[in-house]
């Protein structure tokens, strides 16, 4: 399987029309069917921006490996890892005060689930 197929097995397992899956990733829907076809090359930004919009695995995209979506805490936690790498210094120091703030709104200190048990 290609990487257009991926995509287009992608975007049918989210059940997303192409012109909803190209809105998401701010393309044209001609841009989308054209991937899906074979006649558009699939980049590294576009495969880059596919996963960061719906959280798809790029070794996935790329070839093939590994399940459709980030899904294990290990897989998230490579991704959110190599995503906090690519940010400047301050906003790394922003996300982290983020974080923190949400965890001290919810209540939970390390290692406790969060409501609803996830």
């Amino acid at each position: 399987m290609t990487v257009n197929e991926r995509v287009r097995q992608l975007r049918a397992s989210l059940k997303m029309s192409q012109a909803e899956f190209a809105k998401a990733l701010f393309l044209s829907s001609g841009y989308v069917a054209e991937i899906e076809i074979g006649k558009k090359i699939v980049n590294e930004r576009i495969i880059h921006l596919i996963s960061l919009t719906f959280g798809a695995s790029e070794a996935w995209l790329k070839g093939g490996e590994g399940s459709m979506f980030f899904r294990t805490p290990e897989e998230k936690m490579r991704r959110l890892a190599g995503l906090f790498g690519e940010l400047p210094p301050r906003f790394q120091d922003y996300v982290m005060a983020q974080i923190e703030q949400l965890l001290a709104a919810i209540g939970d200190g390390p290692g406790e689930a969060p409501p609803g048990g996830q």
